[in-house]
């Protein structure tokens, strides 16, 4: 009998396939990127990220192995929507970036911003979506601690990161997206903070 903890377990089987296909892509424009004179920032946190999100696969299925989480039925259902929907929009992430996608930060000197599809609305949709995934996944199967202890690692590693990838994109990037909000549609940028002297 497949039972609903059998059906999580291969959910979660099929987004690591999922994450092993985008690490395909990632390394074939890395590749690209390096040969029009790319130049990458933010190495060690990349680690910690790239860590940090094997960890949270595993923790979902631990939990609802170790702690025998019940499927929490409506709530569920509504998780495993609002995940397919974070997909959706990585999906239209990667395809707006194209070659430009990347789960590393690579900037190729002269490369104009990309400003088109979920980049008219906010200046990082692909985190918007990981902050998402980081609850709703967890939820389809009431997986409620890796859901805050993975959300909230996951905002520490993003405020490093947005920050290293904003410096790294420079002027042009801080010119033409610095009016859009960062992560949440329709909500107005915190006005930059000056630098210490």
């Amino acid at each position: 009998m497949v039972t609903s903890e059998l059906l999580y377990l291969g959910f979660l089987g099929a987004v690591s396939l999922e994450r092993l296909a985008e690490l395909f892509i990632s390394r074939r424009n890395a590749r690209r990127a390096f040969a029009k004179g790319g130049v990458e920032v933010g190495q060690g946190h990349f680690r910690v990220m790239a860590l940090m999100h094997t960890a949270f696969l595993a923790a979902c299925a631990l939990e609802v192995g170790a702690l025998d989480r019940p499927f929490p039925g409506l709530v569920g259902l509504a998780a495993l929507l609002v995940a397919l929907l974070a997909q959706g929009l990585r999906y239209w992430v990667i395809a707006t970036l194209g070659e430009q996608w990347n789960v590393r930060i690579i900037v190729v000197p002269g490369a104009a911003p990309v400003s088109g599809g979920p980049y008219r609305y906010l200046r990082h949709p692909n985190y918007a979506a990981v902050i998402v995934e980081m609850v709703a996944i967890p939820m389809i199967h009431g997986a409620w601690l890796t859901a805050l202890v993975f959300s909230a690692l996951n905002a520490a590693v993003l405020h490093v990161r947005i920050r290293a990838e904003e410096e790294a994109l420079g002027p042009s990037y801080a010119a033409r997206m610095g009016g859009l909000p960062r992560l949440v549609p329709g909500r107005r940028p915190a006005p930059e903070r000056p630098s210490a002297p």
